[in-house]
This record gives structure tokens, sequence and C-alpha cells, in this order.
């Protein structure tokens, strides 16, 4: 295997290892938070990530896209929700499904903040790999922030939507929820999903830089 791909690996593995797994973590203990323990009774209320790991999503595609692009995407198994089986299912629903993003916003400040103290003690040895580290962290966790943010079922996204529309319309929503992920894949295909994403990652990236005081 090519040197540069076992460097990107290296560098890029613990930030999406962490990024998928407190994701879904967030989900399981929000859902339980605001009353549905089905992700805690089949014990996916956790930070281990071999909870989490999907063999196609968690360790395939992370590296087919490591191989034929200048970055890594991946994602763990979806944490089981029973929205029905929250206190205010329809509120309720838009905590939960944005829980998940809210981690990745999270980590990436945290990101930011290892990124900035490595700098600060030299860009040389283990500071550099920690500086390169934090710097896939940002990105990994932009990415999958704004992925899930995408308004369409079963995307987080699209769970906010449904908890924010009136009724009559969110019943109407929800019937795509079959259709979303053949929907995905168009949007994917066409290029729409990435004329979209892209903008608002670079634009979540900036932000935190700016926010941390990293250039």
């Amino acid at each position: 295997m090519d040197a540069t791909i076992i460097q990107k690996i290296t560098v890029y593995a613990i930030p999406l290892i962490f990024a998928i797994t407190l994701h879904e973590a967030a989900h399981a203990f929000a859902a339980r938070y605001f009353g549905d323990s089905t992700a805690y009774m089949l014990g996916r209320m956790t930070l281990n990530p071999l909870k989490h790991i999907d063999p196609v999503w968690t360790i395939l595609v992370p590296i087919v896209t490591l191989l034929v692009s200048p970055f890594v995407f991946g994602a763990a198994k979806p944490v089981p929700v029973n929205f029905g089986a929250l206190r205010n299912p329809k509120r309720d629903m838009i905590w939960v499904a944005a829980a998940g993003p809210l981690a990745n916003l999270a980590m990436m400040v945290l990101w930011a903040v290892l990124g900035k103290i490595a700098i600060s003690l030299g860009a040389s040895g283990p500071t550099y790999f920690l500086a390169s580290m934090a710097e896939a962290g940002i990105f990994v966790n932009a990415l999958l922030m704004v992925f899930n943010l995408f308004p369409l079922l079963p995307l987080d996204g699209g769970r906010i939507v449904t908890g924010l529309l009136p009724n009559k319309l969110a019943y109407a929503f929800s019937r795509t929820e079959p259709y979303g992920m053949l929907i995905l894949i168009a949007l994917i295909v066409t290029g729409v999903l990435g004329r979209f994403m892209w903008p608002l990652v670079d634009i979540s990236m900036k932000s935190i830089y700016a926010i941390i005081g990293l250039s």
C-alpha cells in the first residue's frame, strides 16, 4: 500500500472513529433522556466504538474514499430509536435527531483546541502529527454534521424537519422516508448534494478556525 495512503489512514482513523461513535452515542443518550430506552437496552448507549461499527460504512467506505479522493468519509450503524416511546414524540424527535450533529460540532471545537495547542508547541514530530490529526478531526466532523443535517429522511435533518412541520405536513413528509436513500444516492451521483454540502462544510470549518484563533 502506498505510504501516502497509510499516512492518511493513520491521521484520519482516530478522528473518524470518534466522530461516528460519539454521533451515534449522542442519539442514544438523548433518546433515553427523552423517554426511549431502545438503544440503551440494545447496548448502543455507549462510547465503545465496537458497538457502533458497521463493516461496510465504518471500514470499507472510508478505505475506498481514501483511495479515490483526498479525504475520508464513513458512518456507523444507526442507533435504533422508537420515536413513539418519547414523552413528546414530535417535539423530542427534534432534540434526539439534533444530538448527533451537535456532538460533531462539539468535537470540531475540541479538535480545534488540540490543534492550536499542537501548533503552539512547534510543528515537528508528535506535535505535527497531532496538528494533522486535529485538522482531519475538524474536517471529518464538519462533513458528518453537514451531511446529517441535510433535510431528507432518514437523515437527522429530515427528522428535525418532521418535528418542526405542522402535523399534516409532517405526516406527508414522513411518507418520503422509504425513498430517502434512493433520493440521496441520486443527489450524490448528480452532484447536487455536493453543491449543497461543500460550501457549508467550508463555512463550518472557517467559523471554528476563527473562533479558536487558528489561521
